[in-house]
C-alpha cells in the first residue's frame, strides 16, 4: 500500500533528537468543566518538550537540522518577529549542533532584551532587524549570499521551519500519540506558517487516523493558510514518493480565522480569557497572541456545541510560554 510504504520512509528519515520524546498527553478535566464541554479534553504538551524552552518548532528542526548536518551546513539563517518562538528554537538547535545562527527579525530593536529576544542573545544568534515582514526574505537571501562569498555554507530555514521536511516532524508527532494510546476525534492547534497543520494532516493520513485537524489562525485568512497547507502536503507527497493527492489534504484541511482579533501579536479579550482559564484550572501556561488564540477557538467551539459527548478532543499545545516574559 502506498501509504504504508510512505510511513516507513517517514520513520526512516534522518532525525536529530533535540529533546526527549514523547511529550506528555494530559487530561484537562477542570478546564473541560469550566467551559461546559461534554467531550473529553486532553492536551498534547509540546510546550513541555525539554529543549530550548520547547514548542512544536523543535519537532520540525529535528528533521531540518539533520539534513543540514548531512549537507555540511555551518550556519542557519531564519526569520520571524522580534519575539519569535521559531527563531529562538532555531538558535537553540544551531547552538546544540555547533552551527552559527543568523536571525532576520521584523520590528524595532528592543530597548531591553526580554523573552525570546533575550534567549536569542544568550544562544549566540546574530540578529538583523528589518522594518516589514516583506523585507525578511530578501534580507535572508542577501545575508546567505554574503556568507557564501566568505566561504560559509548557510541554509535558509523558512519561517516556522515550514517546509515539507520540517512539517514531517508533526507527522512523526501523530505517530507518537498513536503509540501513547490516544486517537482523538479532533485536534485543535494554532496555525500560521502552515507547517504544523500540514504535518498533522499528513500524519493522520499516514497512520490511518480519521481525526479532524482544525487550525486556528493567529494571523492570516483561511484561504491563504489553506493554499500554504495544501502546497506543503503536495511537497510531502513528493518527498515520500506518494501519488499526488494521496494525503487527501484538500478534504482534510479545516481552519478558522475568527479569533485573530486585531492581528498577530495583539491579545484579544477571548485569548486573555483562555489564557487565564488554562492557568487557573490546569496550571497550563500559554502566550496571549498565538497559542491562547487557538485555545480561545477551542473554548468557543465547546460552548457552541461543536464537540460531541464521548469524543476525545486534543489541544496540541505548540509552546510559546516564553512570550509571557516578553
Amino acid at each position: 500500500m502506498p501509504l504504508a510504504a510512505a510511513r516507513d520512509r517517514l520513520l526512516a528519515l534522518p532525525h536529530i533528537a533535540l529533546g526527549a520524546l514523547p511529550t506528555p498527553i494530559d487530561d484537562a478535566p477542570r478546564l473541560r468543566e469550566a467551559i461546559g464541554m461534554g467531550a473529553r479534553l486532553v492536551v498534547k504538551r509540546d510546550d513541555a518538550l525539554p529543549f530550548g524552552f520547547g514548542g512544536n518548532k523543535v519537532r520540525k528542526l529535528g528533521l531540518v537540522a539533520a539534513q543540514a548536518q548531512r549537507d555540511g551546513v555551518d550556519t542557519l539563517i531564519t526569520c520571524g518577529g522580534v519575539q519569535s518562538n521559531h527563531c529562538r528554537a532555531t538558535a537553540a538547535a544551531a547552538a546544540r549542533l555547533g552551527m552559527a545562527c543568523h536571525i532576520v527579525a521584523n520590528g524595532t530593536p528592543p530597548e531591553r532584551l526580554s523573552g525570546n529576544a533575550l534567549l536569542d542573545q544568550l544562544l549566540g544568534a546574530h540578529v538583523t532587524y528589518v522594518a516589514q515582514r516583506t523585507d525578511r526574505i530578501p534580507a535572508m537571501e542577501a545575508l546567505a549570499a554574503t556568507l557564501r562569498a566568505e566561504g560559509r555554507n548557510p541554509l535558509i530555514v523558512p519561517l516556522g521551519a515550514s517546509t515539507p521536511l520540517g512539517a514531517l516532524g508533526l507527522a512523526l508527532g501523530v505517530g507518537e500519540i498513536v503509540r501513547q494510546g490516544i486517537v482523538p476525534e479532533v485536534i485543535v492547534h494554532a496555525t500560521s506558517s502552515g507547517g504544523t497543520q500540514a504535518g498533522l494532516i499528513a500524519g493522520c493520513a499516514l497512520f490511518g487516523l480519521p481525526t479532524r485537524v482544525i487550525g486556528i489562525s493567529a494571523d492570516d485568512p483561511v484561504a491563504d493558510i489553506g493554499q500554504i497547507v495544501i502546497s506543503l502536503c503536495s511537497g510531502i507527497e513528493t518527498l515520500l514518493a506518494l501519488p499526488a493527492g494521496a494525503l487527501g489534504a484538500e478534504s482534510r484541511f479545516a481552519a478558522d480565522a475568527s479569533f485573530v482579533g486585531d492581528g498577530y501579536g495583539i491579545p484579544s479579550d477571548a485569548s486573555r480569557e483562555a489564557q487565564s482559564l488554562a492557568a487557573r484550572t490546569e496550571a497550563l501556561f500559554t502566550d496571549h497572541w498565538y497559542t491562547a488564540k487557538a485555545l480561545a477557538g477551542l473554548i468557543a467551539y465547546a460552548r457552541g456545541g461543536t464537540f460531541r459527548d464521548g469524543e476525545t478532543v486534543m489541544f496540541w499545545h505548540t509552546g510559546g510560554q516564553v512570550g509571557l516574559f516578553a
